[in-house]
């Protein structure tokens, strides 16, 4: 079975990795064109192109697909590669492009006496109908899931709302140490829906594969998640602010005031809800270096990992070595002045 495979973050690269190492042909690659990153804005290629470019496949890197869009010709382009791959499946993870419908079209059987194919099929990190969607990693630390998980699925013109061909749940760690992040969490279901697009290819190819509908309850949407999101209410209680700090970790941190200067917060724990400060909301109410303790609309978080702009996470003493923090100061936002 051939397999066309479009994709570019590290999520993708690694069911990129899977499908190659379980012995798929993958004669083409589509990948979002190279970004300037860094310090220099220096032009960066995705994690999938530079895989693809170590095994020696065909990359396109179309600016958009639309074939009457502003770069119909890249589109036009896009076609004609995907035209002479002759695969029978696409499978689409983390991309960054709607696929079209003329891409849809172009990979259903059948197709002019061609080997049956498969379709699009997508790598989708929620539990399908929960967080259709940008970003299902984030919202669901953010909401507080007990569970999270992979849905491979036939796509279709909706977001995200295909027939589902396999789904395999993942407990989220919400408490200790070791609680997860999106960082964290990424990384499991990056592995878990690598394995699982193999298993779902393998059977495509014996004929087995059995797709389902989605159910039509407790569909929720996971909206892009932008820095504005990642600013700290303190107005809010300490349980939700804290599973923000976990959802906004590594990108784009959950961040707050302090002296007109930006601080971001990467690691914190909930402290006695039950507790009656009596302080503002954002104040400080202690300060030692095993965790700066915070007043939230409920209860009080204890903050344990932060950073100050321009500078390097640290744990919470080596942030007060370098800053003079006392009991009765605010985090604010920088925008709401004191």
């Amino acid at each position: 079975m051939k397999v066309i495979f479009a994709g570019t973050p590290a999520f993708a690269h690694s069911a990129l990795r899977a499908v190659c190492d379980a012995g798929f042909e993958v004669p083409l690659v589509l990948t979002q064109p190279d970004r300037p990153a860094g310090r220099g804005m220096k032009l960066h290629e995705s994690a999938v192109k530079a895989f693809a470019r170590q095994r020696g496949i065909a990359v396109a890197q179309p600016r958009s697909l639309r074939l009457d869009g502003r770069f119909a010709s890249d589109a036009e382009a896009a076609r004609q590669a995907i035209l002479d791959a002759q695969a029978q499946v696409m499978v689409v993870a983390a991309y960054g492009l709607i696929l079209p419908q003329w891409v849809l079209d172009l990979m259903q059987p059948p197709r002019d006496g061609a080997a049956p194919g498969w379709g699009c099929i997508n790598i989708h990190a929620s539990l399908l109908p929960r967080w259709r969607g940008a970003a299902p990693i984030h919202r669901a630390i953010e909401a507080g899931d007990a569970c999270t998980g992979v849905t491979i699925m036939q796509m279709d013109a909706g977001l995200d709302t295909g027939d589902m061909l396999l789904v395999q749940h993942l407990p989220i760690k919400h408490t200790g140490p070791d609680a997860d992040t999106t960082g964290s969490l990424h990384d499991k279901l990056a592995a878990l829906g690598a394995e699982l697009v193999v298993n779902v290819l393998q059977r495509a190819g014996q004929g087995g594969v059995q797709a389902r509908k989605q159910p039509i309850d407790g569909t929720t949407y996971a909206h892009k998640v932008e820095k504005v999101h990642a600013l700290v209410d303190w107005t809010l209680s300490a349980e939700l602010i804290e599973r923000r700090v976990r959802a906004f970790d590594p990108s784009p941190g959950a961040w707050t005031g302090l002296d007109g200067e930006v601080v971001k917060l990467w690691r914190s724990e909930v402290g006695d809800l039950t507790s009656e400060h009596g302080g503002l909301s954002g104040t400080i109410l202690a300060v030692e270096a095993g965790g700066i303790e915070v007043a939230c609309g409920l209860g009080v978080l204890r903050l344990h990992e932060l950073q100050r702009a321009g500078g390097k996470r640290m744990d919470a003493g080596a942030f007060l070595r370098g800053t003079a923090l006392q009991p009765g100061m605010r985090f604010v936002s920088p925008s709401a002045g004191a």
